[in-house]
């Protein structure tokens, strides 16, 4: 997986989190850009469970790696769906597919829209905070 890897079929954040679309529900992760520049995932700390809301821009948990913590944030507002609970024993299930498994929560969304990136305009950012 490159650093510079960029799915189609989702939206993203300026802090390199994605949201795929999935019936209404938004799925969320971090980017291949994300975890190029974490490294190895030691720990994922998700801090809020199905039922909770949460904010646009605002943490809802954080990310460990040998290199630093960072916060995960929000898309969107709305409700949470689902939590991956996987992440708890196996972190490192971000490294290995964070496209995929390595998903972090699902979020209802209170409104359509958000101020995503589509995928050309991230590809953008990432390219700019490569130098």
């Amino acid at each position: 997986m490159a650093a510079t890897d960029v799915k189609d079929d989702r939206r993203y954040t300026k802090d390199h989190e994605w949201a795929k679309d999935e019936q209404g529900d938004l799925v969320v992760g971090i980017t291949a850009f994300a975890v190029d520049q974490l490294g190895d995932i030691t720990l994922v700390n998700i801090d809020v469970k199905p039922g909770d809301a949460v904010t646009a821009g605002k943490a809802f948990g954080t990310i460990e790696s040998v290199k630093t913590l960072s916060d995960l944030y929000a898309p969107v507002s709305g409700t949470v769906v689902k939590v991956n609970k996987v992440l708890e024993d196996k972190p490192e299930l971000v490294n290995e597919d964070c496209w995929g498994e390595g998903w972090m929560v699902v979020i209802k969304p209170a409104a359509p829209g958000g101020d995503l990136f589509d995928a050309t305009r991230y590809k953008t950012l990432i390219a700019e905070s490569a130098h």
